[in-house]
C-alpha cells in the first residue's frame, strides 16, 4: 500500500483510509475487528470515524458505538502506526441532545468522549462533520441558498473553533484540525483566518467524491492543490451503486438500500444509466468495477485519498485485492468522455 505525507502535517498515512461508519449497526463488532485487522494486515494504518456513528441508522443512543468499537480493538492490538481521524457532528444532528451546533464547550466535551471511547491519549485528525452555517453536500446543492447566511457570525465562529483547536492542540489532545462537507469560500476562509491569526492551519478536507459525485472538481480541486489540502474522500463508491449490486434498480437483502431505499438521494431517475455506462468502461478495460472506481479517485490532479468502507470482512477482501490496480490514460479517457455525457446524476 502506497504511503504518503499528508499535507502540511508530518503523518505518513496509506493511501487508503478505512471508514468504519457501520460499526456497531450492519458490522457486529466481532466482523469490524476482523475489518481492522484485514485493513492493517493490508498496508493500511488509517482510519476515520466520527461520534455520531455507527450510521443506517443515525441515533442519540447508539451514537459513539463506532469509536467504542475502535477502542476496545486498539486497547486489544495495541497498534503504534495508526493514524485516527474522528469528527465533531454538526448542528441539527439527531446523534446530539437537542442537535446542538459546534462550539468551542462542545467541542471540548465531544474529545473528551472521543478520546475515552477510542482509548487513545491524542486525536490525529479532528474534523468538524459540517458547518454550523449548513452545507450544498447531503444532496441539499440543487436548492442551495447562502442568503441568509451572517459573515460576521460564521467568521467569529470559526475564530472561536480556531482558538479552542490551538487549546486542545496545546492540551496534546488533538494534533490537527481538519473539515468535512465544506465549500472553497469556506476552506479558503478557514486558511485565511488561520494564517492572519497564527492560528492552526486546517490539515484536511472530507467531502463526498466518486465517480458520480464530482463536485469538486473545480473550485475545490483549485484550492486544496494550491493550498497543500489534502480531499479525503468518501463515499468512493457512491453507496454501493459503482458496485453493480444495485444495478437494474435491485436491493439486496441486507444491502445498505435495505435500509436507505434511495441512499441519501443517490438513486435517480439518472443514476442507473450512469452506473450502467460504468460498469460497461470497467468490463471493456477488462477491471473490476470496484476496483476502478477507488483507483480512479487516487488518480487525480488534487491530492485524494479515497475512504473505503464496508460492511463485511469479504467486501473489504475485495476491494484490497485492487490496490495495486492501475488505470491507463484511455480509462480515464473513457471516464471523462462518460462524465460529460451525464454530470451530477444525483
Amino acid at each position: 500500500m502506497q504511503e504518503l505525507k499528508l499535507g502540511h502535517s508530518d503523518l505518513m498515512v496509506s493511501q487508503y483510509c478505512l471508514g468504519t461508519m457501520t460499526f456497531g449497526t450492519q458490522t457486529d463488532e466481532q466482523d469490524a475487528h476482523r475489518q481492522l485487522d484485514m485493513a492493517r494486515d493490508g498496508g493500511i494504518n488509517f482510519l476515520d470515524a466520527a461520534e455520531m456513528y455507527p450510521v443506517n441508522p443515525v441515533l442519540l443512543e447508539t451514537a459513539g458505538e463506532t469509536e467504542a468499537i475502535i477502542g476496545r480493538w486498539m486497547a486489544s492490538r495495541k497498534p503504534d502506526d495508526m493514524v485516527i481521524a474522528t469528527k465533531i457532528t454538526g448542528a441539527g444532528s439527531n446523534a446530539v441532545k437537542d442537535g446542538a451546533p459546534i462550539s468551542p464547550a462542545r467541542m471540548r466535551q465531544a474529545v473528551e468522549a472521543s478520546l475515552h471511547r477510542l482509548q487513545v491519549e491524542c486525536i490525529d485528525i479532528y474534523q468538524l462533520h459540517w458547518p454550523n452555517r449548513g452545507s450544498y453536500h447531503f444532496r441539499k446543492g440543487w436548492g442551495f441558498d447562502p442568503s441568509g447566511q451572517n459573515r460576521d457570525e460564521t467568521l467569529a465562529h470559526m475564530r472561536d473553533i480556531l482558538i479552542c483547536a490551538q487549546e486542545l492542540i496545546s492540551e496534546g489532545k488533538i494534533k490537527h484540525l481538519a473539515l468535512s462537507n465544506e465549500s472553497a469560500w469556506g476552506l479558503a476562509t478557514w486558511l485565511h483566518l488561520a494564517q492572519t491569526d497564527g492560528l492552526p492551519r486546517v490539515l484536511s478536507l472530507q467531502n463526498e467524491y466518486s465517480l458520480l459525485c464530482r463536485m469538486f472538481d473545480l473550485d475545490l480541486a483549485e484550492a486544496c492543490v494550491n493550498e497543500n489540502v489534502p480531499l479525503l474522500a468518501y463515499s468512493p463508491l457512491a453507496a454501493g451503486l459503482l458496485t453493480g449490486k444495485y444495478a437494474g434498480n435491485v436491493t439486496p437483502e441486507q444491502s445498505r438500500r435495505a435500509r436507505n431505499p434511495d441512499l441519501g438521494g443517490r438513486v435517480t431517475g439518472r443514476v442507473f444509466e450512469a452506473v450502467s455506462g460504468y460498469l460497461a468502461v470497467a468490463h471493456e478495460f477488462g477491471l473490476d468495477p470496484v476496483h476502478m472506481a477507488i483507483q480512479w479517485t487516487c488518480s487525480r490532479p488534487a491530492t485524494t485519498l479515497p475512504i473505503i468502507g464496508a460492511t463485511t470482512s469479504k467486501q473489504l477482501a475485495h476491494i484490497l485485492a485492487g490496490r495495486e490496480v492501475v488505470l491507463e490514460d484511455e480509462v480515464k479517457a473513457a471516464i471523462d468522455q462518460l462524465n460529460r455525457a451525464m454530470p451530477m446524476v444525483f
